[in-house]
Parts: structure tokens; C-alpha cells; sequence
């Protein structure tokens, strides 16, 4: 579905929006910030798993497993390395361009651990 290689396009925040959303999203939206960076502020509907984690060989969650898996970090940085390490476990994921910043200057949600609005850390 998305297949990822050194060459392959990153998605931009409104084409991840996009494939994460809605009532039946093709991809899940998996967020690889530390935890108190995903306490201040996530993408609603996002899944937490933190890079250290995923390098230290930990599956993804639950509720990622088995899924397209579209990832994002803060700034895009880290994002490109847990989606190669993904695909390397046989998982489709491919990353998003700018992370959560990018991500919340195109003016998509951002919401704390509570529900409220929250930002990008």
C-alpha cells in the first residue's frame, strides 16, 4: 500500500490526515515521540510508540499491528528511521514529511492527553 524505500515520497500532513481519517482510515497514524512529547499534544486517533522503543526491537501496539501504518515524530527527523525499521520487520509504513509540526501549522488537531487541545512539544 505504501511502500517505502530510500527513493519513495514522504507523505505531506494533509495526505496522511487523509489516509489516517475518517470512518474506516486505510492506515493507522503512529506517532514515535517520547512520552512526554506525546502527552503535550498528538493527532487525535493517533498510536503512541516511541522510537527507543522500536529500536529496542518492541512490536508495535495492538492496535497498529497488521496495519499500513503511516508515521510521524515531531519534526520529521525521526520518523524516516522507524518507518525503515518497520518495513524491515515486514511492515508497510512509510513516514510523514515535517512531522507534528507540519502537522499543526496546516492547522490539524492536536490534542493532549485529556482530550484538550495541545501542542507539538
Amino acid at each position: 500500500m505504501f511502500p517505502f524505500n530510500d527513493k519513495a515520497p514522504r507523505l505531506s500532513v494533509d495526505e496522511a490526515r487523509t489516509r489516517t481519517g475518517g470512518e474506516r482510515p486505510e492506515a493507522v497514524l503512529l506517532d514515535v515521540r517520547e512520552k512526554p512529547e506525546w502527552k503535550a499534544g498528538c493527532a487525535p486517533n493517533a498510536v503512541h510508540a516511541p522510537l527507543t522503543g522500536l529500536a529496542a526491537s518492541a512490536p508495535p501496539p495492538a492496535a497498529a499491528r497488521g496495519r499500513a501504518l503511516v508515521v510521524i515524530c515531531r519534526s520529521g527527523h525521526r520518523s524516516p528511521q522507524a518507518a525503515k525499521l518497520l518495513v524491515e520487520r515486514g511492515t508497510d509504513a512509510v513516514d510523514v514529511e515535517g512531522g507534528m509540526n507540519a502537522w499543526a501549522a496546516a492547522g490539524h488537531p492536536v490534542v493532549d492527553e485529556r482530550g484538550n487541545s495541545g501542542s507539538t512539544a
